[in-house]
């Protein structure tokens, strides 16, 4: 399985008992559809490992309590801590049509209604307070917000993204 079929899912952050169980930060708003995972993969030294789960539980809220087939120690859980977590995309549910995940729109056209055509979304940096689309125009770097109030219409079937944004922002990069 290679990461690029694959979604991030979240982040080993901590052992929870000696007994090898670990804590899973989450990458989700909502952790429930992770309860019942049969199994998932570590990125491990750049590889991606499939582990079984035992056993797995949502603790405080956007961490998952889960125990591993396997891992029995609290050394074998050190093996894994700071461990990313993926799994294939298929397992991600369908969203509506106005909804998408990121990895989704990468390669998408974006329109401006006032401005007309921006470019092609090349990445999404989520790094920031509010997630950016990142689009090229010929070369040219051009940062939008993800906000919905900027976003009018996704069409899945034409690959387009229709953005009403305030006037003067696209110009600031050109």
């Amino acid at each position: 399985m290679l990461k690029k079929d694959c979604f991030f899912v979240g982040k080993i952050v901590k052992k929870y008992s000696f007994k090898g169980e670990l804590l899973i930060k989450l990458d989700t708003d909502e952790p429930e559809m992770f309860e019942d995972m049969e199994s998932v993969f570590i990125d491990l030294r750049n590889n991606l490992v499939p582990f079984f789960i035992e056993s797995s539980q949502l603790h405080k809220s956007e961490l998952l309590r889960i125990k591993f087939e396997d891992v029995d120690s609290e050394q074998d859980a050190d093996a894994l801590l700071k461990s990313d977590l993926y799994l294939p995309l298929e397992f991600l549910p369908k969203l509506d049509d106005d909804k998408f995940y990121f990895h989704e729109i990468i390669g998408f056209t974006v329109e401006d209604v006032n401005f007309g055509m921006v470019g092609i979304v090349k990445s999404i940096n989520d790094s920031t307070a509010q997630a950016l689309f990142e689009i090229d125009r010929d070369g040219i770097e051009i940062l939008i917000p993800m906000n919905d109030a900027f976003i009018k219409k996704v069409d899945k079937k034409k690959k387009l993204i229709i953005v009403d944004t305030p006037e003067g922002l696209i110009d600031l990069y050109l």
